[in-house]
């Protein structure tokens, strides 16, 4: 996975490119730390993600992230992880 980051006008775009996996989380949310909970995670190039990514998207959409480009496939195991 390569992580590309942009900074324009006091927003911060998180581009995510390939395989995100659970063993890519730890150094996504160690990059995040200096963002604050506002910034937008762009998903137009991930291609496979797993469970424990799926969670730490909608962890951090709850937080107040936005999510961009993101494919349905990824939305609807989104909203499936949402469910109790």
């Amino acid at each position: 996975m390569k992580i590309e980051r942009d900074s324009q006008g006091g927003a911060t775009t998180i581009r995510l490119i390939g395989h995100f996996q659970s063993e890519h989380v730890g150094e996504l949310k160690k990059q995040l730390q200096h963002d604050g909970p506002l910034f937008i995670l762009d998903l137009k190039e991930v291609t496979v993600v797993d469970v424990e990514v799926v969670r730490f998207l909608v962890e951090s959409k709850t937080g107040g992230a936005k999510i961009a480009h993101c494919s349905q496939y990824i939305r609807k195991w989104m909203a499936r992880e949402r469910r109790p």
